[in-house]
């Protein structure tokens, strides 16, 4: 996929303590303003804002368990009848997008079953169809609209 390039978007942020803190709208509450964090506010607001997912079928930083291990997602857009159907994964903007990326969404997607997965830093972003009958992944153009998940 081409580079991303997110809107100018208006947050709530404060300082307090010597840390710059973010006020997350879904999570409802401030949040230390980390390069991921501002990476995962940023894209949370472009898929609500540009591609028109809904505010209230987006989660952020929920747990499952994978291979009875707990894990901690970034992002999963549920449809609207509650299924999980895009995992995303955000880093840093210095962190290098490789196949350790690609296989840290893949495993939490083993719990979730999300037929689109994505993984962002914020500059590059890579956006895949999960074919489950066929164990494969495809790279799509574009992150898809809501309407078309």
């Amino acid at each position: 996929m081409k580079a991303l390039s997110f809107p100018n978007y208006n947050f709530k942020i404060k300082h307090e303590d010597n840390k710059t803190l973010i006020f997350d709208e879904y999570r409802k509450k401030w949040i230390i303003l980390t390069p991921e964090e501002n990476v995962r506010q940023h894209l949370c607001k472009y898929l609500n804002k540009e591609l028109n997912y809904p505010k209230g079928l987006i989660a952020i930083e929920k747990q499952l368990k994978v291979n009875s291990l707990i894990k901690r997602f970034d992002i999963v857009i549920y449809n609207n009848d509650g299924k999980p159907s895009l995992i995303v994964e955000c880093k840093a903007p210095n962190v290098k997008l490789d196949t350790k990326t690609l296989n840290q969404v893949l495993r939490y997607n083993i719990a979730l079953k999300c037929d689109i997965i994505l993984f962002t830093n914020g500059i590059d972003i890579h956006c895949c169809k999960v074919n489950f009958d066929e164990a494969t992944i495809s790279y799509l153009n574009e992150i898809p609209n809501y309407r078309n998940l």
